[in-house]
């Protein structure tokens, strides 16, 4: 399947992933967004589209809170008027990583965004957990095995139904809803659903018996993997470290670095992944015209 030239687009399906990954792989990115798992579990959300503009692959986001935008070209062809092309038919780039932005858009208004800044840590930091400042992961994951029996479990399409009940009983015992949750509960599905077809990874913990926490993702760039979805049953303390150790040690160690992805401006979340202790962020930033 062919990407259309602009101002034409194509819906991002299952059936462009060849050659959009191919694509991306010709220019990684650190940036979470730049993948294909990413952009096509949440296509129901986002609405991604794809053109090509000056012989470079460009991807329309139009997510129904907050305005379209487009994320980096990638290619190497008239930058700078590839993106005058992007601002003259969306209001904004977004989700810019800050090299490519002090390169390619001084012209631009260019703004931090720092709720989508990624957190990025050292796979071994993460396996180890080694020091002081990991005291408190250490502790809880004692804690945690101490008190229960648990069976590791490389994550497969078969675990679909379980993780779907798993996720209800979050939203109950978070007490959340909303559209952003009816997306992340179809990201889940299209993740495992597509799991082969995506080359996705992922680990889930089971407790007597039942699946009670999990995590996907997928290969990001040659160093680095990217952590999409997580989900922990908030009732068992210390499973959510176990499960971010045990992940990152069975399905991503041959990855020096993990990108958790970002916060949101959320203040929890916020503090949970500095608790990490990140080896670096992913700046980005918003370029409007």
């Amino acid at each position: 399947m062919t990407i259309p030239c602009f101002p034409e687009f194509k819906a991002v399906e299952l059936e462009d992933r060849d050659i959009i990954q191919r694509t991306m792989d010709l220019f990684p990115s650190e940036v979470c967004e730049l993948n294909f798992g990413n952009t096509f579990i949440w296509r129901n959300f986002d609405h991604p589209k794809a053109t090509l503009i000056r012989g470079n692959l460009c991807l329309l986001f139009e997510p129904p809170d907050e305005p379209a935008y487009f994320l980096q070209p990638m290619g190497d062809r008239e930058i700078p008027e590839t993106l005058l092309d992007c601002l003259a038919f969306a209001p904004r780039l977004s989700r810019i990583p800050t090299p490519f932005a002090a390169r390619f858009c001084p012209r631009f208004r260019c703004a931090p965004d720092r709720n989508n800044y990624d957190y990025v840590y050292r796979s071994r930091d993460l396996i180890e957990l080694k020091g002081k400042k990991y005291d408190g992961k250490r502790n809880r994951i004692s804690k945690f095995t101490r008190d229960h029996a648990f069976h590791y479990l490389k994550l497969s399409p078969g675990h679909l139904k379980d993780c779907h009940c798993l996720f209800e009983e979050w939203m109950e015992e978070k007490a959340v809803n909303g559209s952003m949750i009816s997306a992340q509960k179809d990201a889940i599905e299209q993740a495992l659903t597509h799991f082969a077809a995506l080359g996705l990874a992922g680990s889930a913990i089971e407790v007597g018996g039942k699946i009670e926490a999990f995590s996907i993702g997928e290969k990001l760039n040659r160093e680095t993997a990217v952590i999409h979805i997580e989900i922990v049953n908030p009732r068992y303390d210390g499973l959510s470290q176990l499960l971010n150790r045990e992940s990152i040690k069975n399905e991503w160690c041959g990855f020096p670095f993990i990108n958790r992805e970002q916060d949101m401006g959320i203040p929890g979340l916020r503090r949970a992944k500095i608790s990490y202790h990140p080896d670096h962020l992913v700046e980005k930033s918003v370029i409007l015209a």
